[in-house]
C-alpha cells in the first residue's frame, strides 16, 4: 500500500507545484500519512483545507480508514 501512497502523492504534488507549493512525505505509520507543506503552501491560511479536503479525500480513493496529518517544523 505504501507504494500506490507515494504514486498518489506524486500526482498530487503537480498542482500544489502549480501553485508554488509542494509537499514533502515525512513518513507513513500503519494508515497514518504524516506530511510536510512547504513553499506557498506551508504557509497559506486554506493549508488544513488542502490536507483534508484535498489529499486525504484522494488518498482515501486507496483505502477508506487512510488519514493525514500536518506535520510543522
Amino acid at each position: 500500500m505504501e507504494a500506490t501512497i507515494r504514486a498518489k502523492l506524486e500526482e498530487l504534488r503537480i498542482g500544489l507545484q502549480n501553485d508554488g507549493g509542494d509537499l514533502e512525505l515525512v513518513k507513513i505509520e500503519g494508515k497514518v500519512v504524516y506530511l510536510k507543506l512547504v513553499g506557498h503552501c506551508g504557509s497559506c491560511p486554506f493549508a488544513m483545507m488542502t490536507l483534508k479536503q484535498g489529499i486525504e479525500v484522494a488518498l482515501k480513493e486507496i483505502d477508506p480508514e487512510i488519514t493525514v496529518e500536518r506535520v510543522v517544523e
